[in-house]
């Protein structure tokens, strides 16, 4: 009878080893489940960052205001009648 139960544990512990430690185990199962949540994190804020930038665009290409804000702080442009000041720091 003895014999028989530690057979019986020798044969659970043999089946249970490739389960929690195997390649396709507890272990290695948990290990991909975090790298899914951080890759599933990174989707999401490359996401919202493809959403504004799309946004932006479509804005540049419909509405003229955006095209001209950019004009005036990038490229220092003004409308016809307006004048531009620029005042510059002193130099020593």
């Amino acid at each position: 009878m003895r014999l028989l139960a530690l057979a019986l544990l020798a044969l659970t512990l043999a089946t249970q080893y490739p389960l929690w430690w195997g390649k396709g185990g507890w272990l290695r199962l948990r290990s991909l489940q975090a790298q899914v949540q951080a890759e599933t994190a990174t989707n999401q804020a490359l996401t919202a960052r493809n959403n504004a930038l799309l946004a932006e665009v479509q804005d540049l290409k419909t509405g003229i205001s955006a095209v001209e804000e950019r004009a005036r702080q990038e490229l220092n442009m003004i409308r016809e009648g307006e004048y531009l000041v620029q005042i510059l720091p002193d130099q020593p």
